[in-house]
């Protein structure tokens, strides 16, 4: 009797959902939630990076619900660090043995593999994880272009959109800073306006050099430049 009533699927998903319970309550122990609740979707609008591969309808996410769909992991390996494909490999059966169990069970193993896939795939890009977003997320119109490219095999739209931004960026910040370049010595005020509009300018030619040069190291997933002066680079 107690094994027949251990095989109640009511019962197993009972034992699912307060599994994933107690591994949210660790996590927010150790100070990382893999489980978002309302209040990490509230912070959605604090979007720290421009990337989506954090978004519901990014190329990873999309690539794992159907690697998940086909029981093929390999789908989604690339997108994590040899040294975490065995978490990613064990999140994954995990999910699977659990997807059978039935439709909320399967939502939720769905939704635990997407976070940990996701969150694994950005740490090690050294980018912060705030939870998966929702799709249709406003990206710029950088992002979208640099897909369709993909799609399209053409990138000649997307250097004429980023070619046209820098040009636009350069040209404001130059002609600030040519506009107060000329002051009196003793105007301090003025001075200062001047060095306020030169360092805008300079720095961001100097990190659009660092994004645009084909020697430097590859960017992050949408994520922040992670770097310190080196010889040759100058903080003002």
């Amino acid at each position: 009797m107690t094994s027949n009533w251990m095989s109640s699927r009511w019962v197993q998903l009972l034992f699912v959902m307060a599994a994933f319970g107690l591994e949210r309550a660790v996590a927010r122990m150790l100070g990382s939630d893999l489980w978002p609740g309302a209040g990490a979707e509230a912070g959605l609008l604090l979007m720290w990076l421009t990337g989506h591969c954090d978004t519901m309808d990014g190329p990873v996410v999309l690539l794992a619900k159907q690697a998940l769909e086909e029981k093929n992991v390999n789908l989604v390996l690339p997108w994590a660090r040899p040294e975490d494909e065995d978490q990613i490999r064990h999140t994954f059966e995990h999910a699977q043995a659990v997807r059978g169990l039935g439709p909320q069970a399967r939502t939720l193993a769905d939704r635990h593999f997407l976070e940990t896939l996701v969150r694994v795939h950005r740490a090690g890009e050294g980018a912060p994880y705030s939870g998966l977003k929702p799709a249709g997320l406003d990206l710029g119109p950088a992002v979208p272009a640099a897909d369709r490219a993909l799609q399209s095999g053409s990138a000649e739209a997307l250097t004429r959109l980023l070619a046209d931004a820098v040009t636009a960026g350069v040209q404001s910040r130059f002609k600030a800073a040519l506009q107060k370049k000329t002051f009196e010595p003793n105007d301090v005020v003025a001075g200062r306006r001047y060095v306020d509009a030169y360092i805008s300018y300079v720095h961001y030619v100097e990190k659009v050099w660092e994004a645009a040069s084909v020697t430097a190291s590859p960017s992050q997933c949408g994520g922040q430049h992670r770097s310190v002066a080196g010889p040759g680079e100058h903080h003002h």
